[in-house]
């Protein structure tokens, strides 16, 4: 069997409302290609029939599949787990809300293609040509968020926490193998790893849409996501 030129992660909870609708358009997007491709779906503790739906989906086509976690371990852990379970020569992890459409990863190909280990959408950087539509209020988090990451340690990144990323499996298997954060604050830590350990990382615009029902809030999630980029900055300093 031919190796899959693209691996997609999607990890869900509790996204039986979500996902089918991005599911398919990831299957269409993808057999429109004509090159080898593979979407995990990592059903992270879900209760809602998630996992059936996903089910339905790869039985139609085989390119899907389920990566099933016993109990909810965190948006972290499951991409973690799907990333490393992937085979692709390129792996992307996106939101199973499809907020950022899956046609954007033609913007990350010329990157990719020049030799980026790394590729992360975002909502920050201006370009004429794509749309951000984002709720006033998370726009200002997100701005003092990125803020506060800066202040500890991560260079150079408009927008840590788009959940649109693409990564060479030599990269993939390196920064998700160290990976330790489980939480919403993930992405921060594979940035730091990743710029501690020389990788190249390309920050590109992306059309980006707010959509209802986020599973992380500024106010419930913010002080706990600040807590594992300190503890993730701990323990690359002791590595160093």
């Amino acid at each position: 069997m031919t190796p899959p030129r693209w691996s997609v992660v999607i990890p869900a909870f509790n996204e039986a409302r979500r996902l089918p609708a991005y599911l398919d358009d990831v299957v269409g997007y993808f057999d429109g290609r004509g090159e080898p491709w593979e979407a995990i779906v990592v059903d992270d503790g879900s209760t809602d029939g998630t996992a059936d739906l996903v089910l339905a989906r790869a039985r139609a086509c085989p390119a899907v599949r389920l990566l099933r976690l016993p109990a909810n371990a965190g948006k972290g852990a499951a991409v973690r787990a799907g990333m490393l379970a992937a085979t692709g020569a390129v792996r992307l992890f996106t939101d199973a809300d499809g907020a950022t459409p899956i046609g954007e990863l033609k913007r990350f190909e010329p990157a990719l293609a020049a030799g980026a280990d790394l590729v992360i959408a975002s909502r920050v950087l201006a370009d004429p040509a794509v749309s951000v539509s984002a709720l006033p209020h998370r726009v200002a988090a997100g701005r003092v968020f990125n803020w506060l990451v800066a202040r500890l340690g991560l260079r150079g990144v408009a927008d840590s926490q788009c959940g649109f990323k693409a990564l060479s499996a030599r990269a993939a298997e390196d920064l998700f193998g160290r990976l330790r954060t489980r939480g919403f604050g993930f992405d921060v830590e594979l940035l730091l790893l990743a710029q501690a350990a020389g990788y190249r990382v390309v920050e590109v615009p992306v059309n980006w849409a707010d959509q209802a029902g986020s599973k992380v809030g500024v106010l419930r999630h913010g002080p706990a996501m600040l807590w594992q980029i300190v503890r993730a900055r701990a323990r690359l300093r002791r590595r160093a």
